[in-house]
């Protein structure tokens, strides 16, 4: 195992990170959050590519079906008002490597776009330049605002960083050079980007400025010395909230967790000898809520802890779900010392755990937890993880309770499956009806390109859907019993997963517009410029094509307002001039002229969601304890939705069956069957948990309800917990005011807290497995940067503005 994980630790910096099937950074713990395709707001696009061979895991397959996708051709009228619309930038004079683009506010139209140069660091304060450049119609033009900020370099790694939501505010960070040293330096905007106020600041940045998720004039950093710097005045006056700190995230309300070490103490964080500290009043005082910590991550509504509980012994996972007041172990079966964990994704329901499988294999096992975070169940077996710290474990959010992921099988082969009620049970893919496998393929399955084809360059985007869009999916797959390395073609579906359609032919880079009532696709070829875009107004089932420029430009990626609501979309490339000189294009082509006609009544449908077509089945639809009917849109209904269109459902609650429960704590399902049955291992054994402090004996008859689940009667298996009157290892230190207190009294309260620990580590007792205590590694809870708003720069990695993490798991890892 130690190859891989090395690779991982690489990526990850053995930090506690949180993963984003989306977006994930402008700041940091979009790595947490559902994927949730193009509500980003920054996007990369770059000259710079690179060539990789393709993984031989990957089936290689070059022979091709003969395709042919539906086209229709393209009105005069309709080419004359596209004509119209369609507006060409030219940033003259300007060859940067890459583009940065960011939207600024909800709604706005307002983009701001850096372009950057890829200059030694050493050019950086003597000849380091930059240009900015602001739109105010949704990209259709933009000026040059360089002289706004003085002309000053801003630097690329920390970009444009976006506040939340209205706000308008926007971040430039920059350094500067006088009197022989560096200073750090902002840019601060809160009018969308018209003016821009210089502060410099007290100490030089270490990363991104982080935003308070629903304040941004709060705003946290650490220092390239490890200080926590904090401004309640959004930048112009900083303060010091703390020294020696290794990470820090907001929690709920203005709850500040961060992780720091005690002052002259040298890699405490390898040694796992990190305080973990909180704040509830911006840093006036302090609460130390764990110790002996390697790494932390605040998830959803759940507060995780790396802790080394004993000397020599290793790390085990702790939760928190009332932030911080105490903490439960998480109860993760069959955990080795060499396994990693990584949260692939959380709400304030249930967890997706993935556990590492033992040695050098790039697998593991995906286990849910229950509603407090800390009991988990298998879920999926051989669950692919890359040697590159990635997984195609990918949220499908146009449709409730749906997840699409590939296995690694035995013998090699990479495979999708899918589950339709939040990892409960999960199948392999139903091949499209109008595609065609091989006479010599046994199982004929479609396969979806995820994460894992893209930092190959197999794919150039992950699976997309939206909210607004209603079982709406786009993906690049292909057929056969397994993945292919041949150049994956486009997929639809209009029903969340469960049925496909071959679309188009080849990778392209995609977008939804309109709530899903226009989709827009440009084919992605790196040796082939390219001058048109294709559109659907029939969720792909046929495309008109449009020549939106007669001078071929090299495609960089698509770029459109985060969300689904717009009916701009942006194409961004560049041109290689006669004297070898690169001039960076986008044309932004609005199709609000294309489709005048609001959409009526008549235009809609009920749709019955997760529906098998059994019209004699009561339980038809049924998913996670209701049915939902949704009101969508009609494929022969051309017309607009338009940005106040909001999805319409009626909910209705079905009656509990097996399906709406998980496998417990030591059970399991054989495949395609619903009974829970218990694991020959746990026969005969009493299980424990410890909740809140106490021991409680856990009886069940091997069922628990899918958090979330919201059926009534029918089923009803018997569980419960049972206090048994022990105390045992859920843990809180007790508050420190800041300035701390004398040294005697704090080192006496440190002796003290330790003593008691010991003790209370002696006493405590988790679930028992064969006699023992199991034992978990915590090598990294991370997030996969599964982005697909990084259209240009496949290696890119843009940060969200939650938190900052700098632990390091390396003592541990090989």
């Amino acid at each position: 195992m130690v190859s891989f994980l090395k690779s991982v630790e690489k990526m990850t910096s053995g930090h506690l990170v949180l993963t984003l099937c989306c977006c994930i950074f402008a700041g940091v713990s979009a790595e947490f959050s559902g994927f949730a395709p193009h509500s980003c707001r920054t996007q990369t696009f770059s000259r710079t590519r690179t060539n990789r061979e393709i993984n031989p895991r990957f089936k290689r397959d070059v022979s091709t079906e003969g395709f042919t996708p539906c086209f229709s051709s393209l009105e005069a009228a309709d080419l004359k008002k596209l004509k119209q619309n369609t507006h060409e930038t030219k940033f003259l004079d300007d060859d940067g490597s890459s583009f940065i683009l960011s939207w600024v506010g909800d709604g706005t139209g307002v983009i701001l776009v850096l372009s950057t140069y890829n200059i030694p660091i050493d050019w950086f304060f003597e000849q380091g330049s930059s240009h900015l450049y602001r739109s105010e119609d949704s990209g259709k033009t933009f000026s040059d605002i360089s002289h706004v900020i003085n002309n000053t370099y801003i630097r690329k790694e920390f970009g444009i960083n976006v506040g939340p939501g209205h706000s308008q505010r926007v971040i430039l960070t920059a350094d500067t050079s006088g009197d022989g040293e560096k200073r750090g330096v902002i840019f601060t905007s809160g009018d969308s980007g018209i003016s821009f106020q210089e502060t410099t600041l007290p100490f030089h940045p270490g990363q991104v400025i982080s935003y308070h998720p629903s304040n941004p004039d709060y705003l946290l950093v650490t220092s390239t010395d490890k200080t926590l710097w904090l401004s309640v005045d959004f930048g112009q006056n900083w303060r010091k909230v703390h020294a020696n700190v290794h990470s820090f995230s907001w929690g709920a309300g203005i709850t500040l967790f961060f992780s720091t070490s005690p002052k002259g103490t040298v890699d405490a964080d390898r040694r796992g000898e990190l305080f973990l500290k909180r704040t509830e009043d911006l840093g006036k005082t302090f609460t130390t809520v764990s110790k002996n910590i390697f790494s932390f991550g605040y998830i959803g509504s759940f507060l995780f802890t790396s802790v080394v509980e004993k000397p020599g012994k290793p790390r085990v996972i702790y939760v928190s779900s009332n932030q911080g007041d105490s903490f439960n172990q998480a109860q993760l079966p069959s955990a080795t010392l060499e396994q990693f964990y990584s949260v692939l994704e959380a709400d304030a329901e249930m967890i997706f755990m993935h556990v590492d499988e033992p040695g050098d294999t790039n697998f593991g096992t995906v286990y849910t937890s229950d509603d407090s975070g800390i009991v988990f169940s298998k879920s999926l077996e051989r669950h692919l993880f890359s040697p590159e710290g990635k997984s195609d474990f990918t949220n499908i959010t146009s449709l409730r309770g749906v997840y699409l992921t590939n296995v690694l099988e035995k013998d090699g082969r990479i495979r999708s499956v899918i589950s339709y009620d939040r990892g409960g049970e999960w199948r392999l893919l139903n091949k499209p009806e109008n595609v065609k496998c091989e006479a010599s393929v046994k199982e004929c399955n479609l396969h979806i390109h995820g994460e894992y084809s893209r930092i190959q360059d197999l794919a150039p985007l992950i699976p997309l859907s939206d909210p607004s869009a209603t079982g709406l999916v786009i993906a690049h797959g292909s057929v056969g019993d397994s993945i292919k390395s041949a150049r994956p073609d486009i997929y639809i579906s209009d029903d969340g997963g469960y049925s496909w359609m071959r679309t188009l032919k080849g990778p392209h880079h995609y977008a939804i517009l309109d709530s899903g009532g226009l989709i827009v696709a440009v084919e992605f070829n790196i040796d082939k410029a390219i001058k048109s875009i294709k559109f659907s107004t029939d969720e792909g089932q046929c495309w008109k094509s449009y020549d939106f420029t007669q001078q071929p430009v090299t495609f960089a990626g698509l770029a459109s307002e985060p969300g689904t609501k717009t009916m701009n979309i942006s194409v961004w490339g560049y041109r290689t001039e006669e004297d070898s000189k690169v001039t960076w294009v986008s044309v932004t082509i609005d199709f609000e002229e294309l489709l005048t006609r609001d959409c009526e009544d008549k235009d809609y449908v009920l749709w019955l969601a997760h529906s098998s077509n059994e019209e004699s089945s009561d339980n038809d639809g049924c998913v996670l304890g209701y049915k939902e009917r949704f009101r969508r849109l009609k494929k022969l209904s051309v017309c607009r939705n338009g940005r106040d269109y909001i999805v319409s459902k009626e909910e209705t609650p079905c009656p509990c069956t097996r399906h709406d429960y998980l496998c417990d704590y030591g059970y399991y399902r054989h495949e395609n069957s619903s009974e829970c049955i218990e694991q020959p291992a746990f026969e005969n054994h009493t299980l424990e948990l410890c909740l809140n402090g106490q021991e409680e004996l856990l009886q069940t008859s091997g069922y628990r309800k899918v958090p979330g689940d919201k059926c009534e009667g029918g089923f009803t298996p018997q569980r419960k917990e049972k206090n048994i009157n022990k105390q045992c290892g859920a843990f809180s230190q007790a508050s420190e005011s800041k300035p701390e207190t004398t040294i005697v009294t704090a080192l006496t309260i440190t002796i003290m807290i330790v003593a008691l620990s010991a003790a209370v580590f002696l006493i405590v007792r988790k679930y028992v497995f064969g006699g023992r205590i199991l034992a978990y590694r915590f090598s990294a809870l991370q997030q996969q940067d599964d982005d697909p708003c990084i259209t240009g720069n496949l290696n890119n990695v843009v940060s969200n503005g939650r938190g900052f993490h700098d632990d390091s798991d390396e003592d541990l890892i090989g």
